[in-house]
């Protein structure tokens, strides 16, 4: 009955690929009998040694958890509890994801983001930086206001532009042209809106 349930270790280990392995062990023999993507180096028919599991046989999922492979590679693992018409446990499916080179990649990029080596911005050089300034605005104002550039729709738009202007962001030559840039909008749009902001002022 445990055959009904390699196809979907098979496609676990496959969207994984190559860093899963899905191992079935059956409860009644107390042996693995059927290994997806073998990474531990097991083999079919030896001992699962799942007799600690016993008493806990009847929770859906257990872990996940940490596992150590034969390599010395890190492994998060997870266990789902395998059951026959009658809800009964035959059997355990277990999930072995290698997390090796993701926690590397995440030592590495938590080491090139951690900042420790930045300094200030040079005064010198970004007191005349209208470009800085409209960048951080525009920023901290999706950020404000929940909004994505890829999601700001006309109204939107305009309130930024409004925003924008209220900061003297405008005084900059070809800010206009910059900010329409950044807003994927025509020059003249971005015109017509301090055309309109001026008016109502």
């Amino acid at each position: 009955m445990l055959n009904r349930y390699h196809a979907i270790a098979d496609a676990i280990a496959l969207l994984f690929t190559p860093y899963a392995e899905v191992a079935i062990h059956d409860l009644a023999s107390q042996k693995l009998v059927y290994i997806a993507n073998n990474r531990s180096q097991r083999e079919l028919g030896e001992d699962s040694n799942l007799n600690d599991l016993q008493d806990n046989l009847d929770l859906q999922v257990l872990g996940p958890y940490q596992k150590r492979n034969w390599d010395g590679g890190q492994m998060r693992s997870i266990s789902a509890v395998l059951r026959d018409d009658n809800q009964r446990p035959i059997g355990l499916m277990c999930i072995n994801l290698d997390i090796t080179v993701l926690s590397s990649a995440k030592a590495a990029l938590e080491t090139f983001l951690s900042g420790s080596t930045l300094q200030p911005q040079p005064a010198v050089l970004f007191q005349d930086d209208w470009q800085e300034r409209i960048n951080t605005f525009i920023h901290q104002w999706l950020q404000q206001h929940q909004q994505t550039l890829s999601t700001l729709g006309g109204p939107a738009r305009r309130a930024l532009v409004e925003a924008l202007y209220h900061q003297g962001a405008f005084r900059g030559k070809n800010a206009a042209g910059y900010v329409a840039k950044i807003l994927g909008i025509g020059r003249a749009t971005v015109y017509n809106y301090l055309k309109n902001i001026k008016e109502s002022v």
